[in-house]
């Protein structure tokens, strides 16, 4: 990465960056089915208060089907960035994000979701912040942004430590050294020496490279002068799934990595199971146990929505926020409970079976044949 000596003298500058001295920037956003946001983040990027000629922009599609890539290509014509269209044929995110790297010219590439929109000065304090902190990735504060009474009372759910727990790049303003960014900003040396993105991952990918980089002795620094703004789902469903697909491949993740599990990961999952074997014993024990837990919950989730609601000057979103913790909590906790079966207990039973009783196996076989 150049030295970027002279930075702090041009704080604010817009486009008059000189174009001697500061490091090329790539940004790569992976996107599958992204025609409703996609536009948004490019125009966004495109009005980077940044030296265009160092700033190229890399949309890697993974096979969309709803004119994603039509949209990039009503931007590429008289672009003030570069803006690449690439192809994604393993459609997965942690792969297109390998593709876009691989392609990527910059000395300092960024990740960026194509449900994000970046702030005009998110490329250039991305910058700045890697110079400041001698850090080997930066990333900033989202702010969690959507449409509709629906989508803005999960937005606020994901912006309260009830909802997201000690996410620090959803909840805090407070810069340091953390354990995980969005929308990270790497040098490039990064993947030289820990490698590309975890293409057997189909969710979290982002979470198990920040911890591998941790693992080797790397550092990661929120800076909330990085600002975003993040796109959530617009329905309940919609977030239930999402945080379904998170829950199960942290299972993974897990797995691989031991070290980066936390109590809070495990909440979820041990409330999801309380919650399951209350309803059970629900007509034979005490009942006592299952009223006051989900009694305490829906009171906790109760007065964490009315404080965060009224924080963000929206009183009347705070009913609606009270299903989006529950889709936030179970769906985080049923995936969890989904990915070890999956992953874990799974595959061991059936190599139990292949091992310790091969005829189930065959009589299996011939039941399917």
């Amino acid at each position: 990465m150049a030295v970027i000596d002279e930075l702090g003298r041009h704080r604010g500058a817009a486009q008059a960056y000189p174009e001697v001295g500061f490091p090329s920037v790539s940004v790569v956003v992976p996107m599958r089915n992204e025609a409703a946001y996609i536009g948004r983040c490019l125009d966004a990027l495109a009005r980077q208060e940044y030296a265009s000629g160092l700033l190229e922009v890399l949309a890697v599609d993974g096979a969309s089907t709803d004119g994603t890539t039509d949209v990039v290509r009503s931007r590429l014509p008289g672009a003030r960035v570069a803006i690449r269209l690439l192809e994604n044929p393993g459609v997965t995110a942690a792969r297109g994000l390998n593709v876009g790297i691989r392609a990527a010219r910059g000395e300092i590439i960024i990740i960026l979701g194509a449900h994000s929109e970046p702030a005009l000065d998110f490329v250039r304090a991305s910058v700045e912040a890697l110079w400041r902190s001698e850090a080997d990735c930066v990333g900033g504060r989202i702010e969690s942004v959507a449409r509709g009474a629906v989508g803005e009372a999960i937005a606020l759910a994901m912006a309260s430590r009830f909802g997201v727990g000690d996410v620090r790049f959803r909840t805090s303003d407070t810069p340091g050294f953390v354990d995980t960014v969005a929308f990270g900003a790497y040098k490039r040396d990064v993947f030289d020496r820990i490698g590309l993105f975890d293409e057997s991952l189909e969710r979290n990918v982002d979470d198990e490279f920040n911890y591998r980089l941790r693992d080797a002795g790397g550092t990661l620094y929120l800076d909330p002068s990085i600002r975003s703004r993040y796109y959530t789902r617009q329905t309940f469903g919609d977030l239930f799934r999402q945080y379904r697909h998170y829950g199960e491949w942290k299972v993974v993740v897990a797995q691989r990595h031991p070290a980066q599990m936390r109590p809070r990961h495990f909440v979820p999952a041990a409330f999801v199971a309380a919650t399951v074997m209350g309803l059970l014993a629900y007509p034979l024990g005490p009942r006592a146990p299952l009223i006051a837990a989900l009694g305490g919950y829906t009171a906790g989730a109760t007065a964490a929505a009315v404080v965060e609601a009224r924080r963000k000057g929206r009183p009347a979103a705070a009913p609606l926020m009270l299903p989006a913790f529950a889709c936030l909590h179970f769906g985080y906790g049923i995936g969890f409970w989904q990915g070890l079966w999956r992953f874990l207990l799974q595959p061991r039973l059936a190599e139990t079976v292949r091992t310790r009783a091969p005829w189930l196996l065959r009589e299996r076989q011939r039941i399917d044949g």
